[in-house]
């Protein structure tokens, strides 16, 4: 046994008093608005402890040289989005997509960089096999080892050019055997198909001129039953489409962004649902989850400053992982509002209002490469995140906190979002 002297282990009990109750006073906060509490940039791959929620993090990149054939740009350095898996199935690695020249690879765990790789197209990780990565390139769907660099492909055609894995929005199905998969078909049609990594089957082309609009993405459905595409109008509207992965179209939501920047996932009763923003009335600028076999919304908080969701914590059902961004000093201004701002939550999506709150940002707003994205790993104890540290237009930083899950957690952690 180790016995530590008495100064020492007197810390050491005292630092876990901290954290417990951090962690209390994080529960009993999350029913109002926690100003953003000062504190400098941490240094790279230093522990550091977030002032308000008492959960530890580290920033993981920094400009420049990294290691191991890894190295960051000057302005961001950042994984790829927040419905997109950093993490592999074992959350032993680690990739960064955003602003290191090709794919760069770190330890799931200490984030140190290990290894860099150039490999065209869009990859994702296989959800279960933590090995391999799901890739889709021009006239192929392959599995990519990246520690090996070694590729099997799984389908190659001449009848198709163009293949695209969603873009950017695309995933696998739960199960990682079906992904959906964009293309342009020889007669100049861009369709949409689903195709069985397992089986080596290809579904039927689904010609999205069927529906109004241009389409920017397309993915499968947590089950691989269906596939949800994106559809911009002329007008700014942004509207959904579902098929079934045969091609009928089961639902389509005209309604503007009702949600969008949003994740797929499987409610409580097993129903496909995607959570996300809703954009109109009459939940506008409310979290809110929309049912995939009929349509139906469900708000989850009230209004609020959300500006991503991610479900990718696929070992924690029933949890989103939720970006706030907006300006502090309006949120506290409004009482009714979510009592988010710059920081990142985990929500039950239950409608229960059951929330845990993660780590303040200090993300100042700029362009596309500076939000935050936040995006959990497979069980959801580490979430990654982006931030320009308060400076507009600086450099973009990813970090990692750390989530403690408690087994028999019980439910005190109650929003005050306007919900009834």
């Amino acid at each position: 046994m180790r016995f530590y002297p008495l100064p020492l282990a007197l810390l050491l009990i005292a630092f876990a008093v901290l954290l417990r109750a951090a962690d209390s006073q994080g529960n009993s906060m999350s029913t109002t608005f926690v100003a953003p509490m000062p504190m400098d940039l941490p240094d790279y791959l230093h522990p550091a402890t977030d002032p308000a929620f008492g959960t530890n993090f580290m920033r993981i990149t920094k400009p420049g040289a990294l290691g191991g054939g890894v190295v960051c740009g000057t302005k961001y350095c950042s994984h790829r989005y927040s419905s997109a898996q950093a993490w592999n199935a074992d959350q032993s690695l680690l990739v960064l997509a955003n602003g290191c020249n090709g794919l760069c690879f770190l330890d799931g765990k200490t984030y140190a960089p290990l290894f860099h790789r150039d490999k065209g197209g869009e990859c994702e990780w296989h959800p279960r096999n933590a090995d391999v990565m799901i890739c889709v390139e021009d006239r192929k769907i392959s599995t990519w080892a990246p520690r090996t660099n070694h590729e099997d492909v799984v389908f190659v055609t001449a009848q198709y050019h163009d293949l695209q894995f969603g873009p950017s929005k695309g995933n696998p199905s739960r199960d990682g055997n079906r992904i959906a998969v964009r293309a342009v078909r020889a007669d100049g049609k861009a369709v949409v198909f689903a195709f069985d990594l397992a089986d080596r089957f290809k579904f039927p082309d689904i010609d999205l001129a069927l529906v109004p609009g241009t389409t920017s993405s397309c993915t499968i459905s947590p089950l691989g039953t269906n596939i949800l595409c994106f559809q911009n109008l002329a007008d700014g509207t942004e509207q959904r489409a579902i098929f079934s992965v045969d091609g009928t179209l089961r639902q389509r939501w005209t309604d503007h962004h009702r949600p969008g920047h949003g994740d797929l996932t499987l409610d409580d009763d097993g129903s496909e649902v995607y959570v996300g923003i809703s954009k109109s009335g009459p939940d506008k600028y409310h979290v809110v989850k929309r049912r995939l076999s009929d349509g139906k919304v469900t708000s989850l908080t009230g209004y609020g400053e959300a500006e991503h969701a991610s479900s990718r914590a696929l070992k924690r059902p029933g949890w989103v992982f939720l970006t706030y961004g907006g300006n502090p000093e309006e949120v506290s201004a409004n009482p009714g509002w979510a009592p988010y701002a710059r920081e990142v939550i985990a929500l039950r999506i239950d409608g229960s209002g059951e929330v845990r709150r993660i780590v303040q940002t200090r993300n100042a707003p700029f362009d596309y490469w500076s939000e935050t994205h936040a995006s959990p790993s497979p069980d959801g104890t580490q979430v990654i995140w982006s931030s320009n540290w308060g400076v507009a237009g600086g450099p973009v930083y990813d970090f990692v906190t750390r989530v403690d899950w408690p087994e028999n957690q019980d439910k005190k952690e109650i929003v005050a979002n306007g919900q009834p």
